[in-house]
């Protein structure tokens, strides 16, 4: 078994079974990721260090606009595709194995917790796994000491409040809270344009710097 076995057979959203092929393979991914997240947190790194392990850790090319204040934490990393602009505040625990995507301008706030694995619900076979993705739109907030459950595809410009528990889809626009979480309101029009026309623009800045990324 490669990489692009073991990611094809979690994106197929098939069962991952107690002790087989791909659960052996997970867990060899797992110790790889341990090393990878030790090696981004436990001393200083400047951002272009960061972006480097990074990398690493993902398995593709992380874009010059990401940035993030370490701790982060993942048991895999190999299923985590970001686009650009996007940050990832400390302590943050992302769960992958069933697929990260986070697309542009995505502000993730102190420990947030990314799941995509569920247990199984027959007792007998509660030690497998079923991956199901979590997508995150353009332009989102997901404020601190959040949770998003596997399967949930959150929406374009929506604001996921503290402390939620997001268990289902969130609508475009829109700010949810609560366990569950549920619609609060509808997110406010914006005046301004953004990066790419649309109507939201969130500035990232250099943290050993403090001047906006371009």
């Amino acid at each position: 078994m490669n990489l692009q076995d073991f990611l094809d057979y979690l994106n197929s959203g098939r069962t991952i079974v107690a002790g087989s092929e791909i659960h052996q393979y997970m867990c060899m991914l797992s110790q790889e990721a341990l090393r990878l997240t030790a090696e981004l947190n436990n001393s200083y790194r400047t951002p272009e260090e960061i972006r480097e392990i990074f990398s690493r850790l993902t398995g593709k090319p992380v874009d010059d606009t990401f940035n993030i204040f370490p701790p982060f934490y993942t048991d895999c990393g190999k299923n985590i595709t970001m686009g650009k602009h996007v940050f990832f505040n400390g302590g943050c625990r992302f769960q992958d194995q069933g697929g990260i995507y986070i697309d542009d301008d995505v502000l993730i706030g102190h420990n947030v917790v990314l799941a995509t694995l569920n247990h199984c619900m027959v007792p007998e076979r509660r030690a497998d796994l079923e991956p199901a993705p979590i997508h995150i739109g353009k332009h989102v907030w997901i404020g601190a000491n959040a949770m998003v459950l596997p399967g949930v595809t959150i929406g374009d410009g929506a604001v996921i409040a503290a402390g939620a528990v997001v268990t289902k889809d969130v609508p475009e626009n829109t700010v949810v809270g609560g366990v569950p979480a549920k619609i609060i309101k509808k997110v406010p029009e914006s005046k301004h344009e953004g990066r790419d026309g649309g109507k939201y623009q969130f500035f990232l800045f250099n943290k050993s710097t403090c001047t906006p990324l371009e």
